[in-house]
């Protein structure tokens, strides 16, 4: 399931919002197109399948971003 357009916490702590999902235009990769909502506010993309991969937290996977509010409720 694609990342719905909102605010979105990085399992380091940091906030994000995801703006859309992009295709790339050579290999219709699906990427998350996100904004980080800290510092100079950088434009970033990450294929979706690693935006939305588990990583290793304290013993056990924990996910990379988690969905703090959607763009409808901000």
């Amino acid at each position: 399931m694609k990342p719905v357009p909102g605010i979105y916490r990085h399992y380091k702590g940091q906030d994000y919002e995801v703006l859309d999902v992009a295709r790339h235009s050579e290999t219709e990769e699906e990427f998350v197109v996100y904004r980080a909502l800290y510092g100079e506010r950088g434009l970033w993309v990450r294929p979706l399948s690693l935006f939305q991969s588990p990583v290793a937290g304290e013993g056990q996977p924990v996910d990379r971003f988690t969905l703090i509010a959607r763009r409808e409720s901000m």
